[in-house]
């Protein structure tokens, strides 16, 4: 193994952790969190495949839904080698450019999955509170301008700050509090001061994630006001039903991402476990609810999904 010394490098090496102090259990740590991985996998192919394949799920709605499963996929294949290399095989070295694409995937499609969030939001304001309009704006075409509008935005906020640590010198050797690269725990390690380039980074997160909440927040009011303007009870309780599920996807993924985000900033006392385990739980459980939440509680998905399995049975050996 390689020792490196407390010295600064323009290309060092990074030491991954996965569960400090528990590095003798993670064979068995690692059973839960392959099943965790295989269920966000498997969950969000399903919902993917299930929506393509469907001609009654070709709406807004389904559409949105795709993203965010395609988006969720993403994220966790992002993470599964370097989790998985820690945990089976102790292999937590890592170099600065592998470090930083991770990094550059990791936060970008988190930022994302923020965005597509932001236009499920949209998509259920427009239905609840303008369904006469709903179809008219809500197009195949509009769509997927929305959709490459959101790439794009990630894209030029993310791919910046990636270069701009690609020039940032490293202690080298130093070990980073998670499995996986995450710019707040790699940018204290920076020889130059750390402060400038932490609060740049949260700056950048308050304003992406932070205006997304903002408009989820207000679009929600909008829809309650809404809703609650509906006389008919029924009514009422089938409106607020249509946005059980997003609601849901947006508490899942905000709470872990701002308590982690502020954990590794302001909190700096925080034992490295809890960062650890708070990273976990931000990056597996919207990918692995997500698609549980949406199959459960959306009828479609779940009789689509059922008419999938029931014509693979019928299809079985005679």
């Amino acid at each position: 193994m390689i020792i490196f010394n407390n010295t600064t490098s323009s290309s060092p090496n990074f030491l991954l952790t996965a569960f400090p102090g528990l590095e003798l259990a993670h064979i068995w740590i690692s059973i839960p969190v392959c099943c965790l991985y295989t269920i966000a996998l498997l969950g969000n192919s399903m919902i993917l495949f299930v929506i393509i394949i469907e001609r009654s799920l070709h709406k807004p709605m389904y559409y949105f839904l795709s993203m965010l499963s395609a988006v969720d996929l993403c994220l966790t294949i992002s993470t599964l080698p370097t989790v998985l290399g820690v945990l089976w095989f102790h292999a937590r070295e890592i170099s600065l450019k592998a470090c930083l694409i991770q990094m550059f995937f990791v936060h970008g499609f988190s930022f994302l999955e923020s965005s597509v969030l932001v236009a499920m939001a949209f998509d259920r304001f427009m239905a609840i509170c303008n369904p006469m309009k709903y179809a008219i704006i809500f197009t195949d075409m509009v769509i997927l301008v929305i959709g490459l509008v959101i790439c794009l935005r990630q894209v030029i906020f993310t791919f910046p700050m990636v270069l701009t640590l690609k020039n940032v010198s490293f202690y080298a050797g130093k070990e980073l509090s998670h499995p996986f690269c995450y710019h707040p725990d790699m940018i204290k390690y920076s020889y130059s001061n750390p402060w400038i380039s932490s609060f740049l980074g949260m700056f950048l997160q308050l304003y992406l994630t932070g205006t997304d909440l903002l408009f989820i927040l207000f679009s929600y009011i909008l829809i309650l006001r809404t809703v609650l303007s509906i006389v008919a009870p029924k009514k009422q309780q089938k409106a607020l039903s249509t946005c059980v599920c997003h609601i849901c996807a947006v508490t899942i993924f905000y709470v872990p991402m701002i308590s982690l985000s502020l954990t590794h900033r302001l909190l700096s006392s925080t034992p490295r476990v809890v960062c650890s385990i708070l990273a976990n739980v931000y990056l597996l459980l919207p990918p692995v609810l997500n698609p549980i939440i949406y199959s459960l509680k959306t009828k479609t998905i779940r009789h689509a999904m059922l008419q999938l399995f029931q014509f693979k049975g019928s299809r079985g050996p005679m």
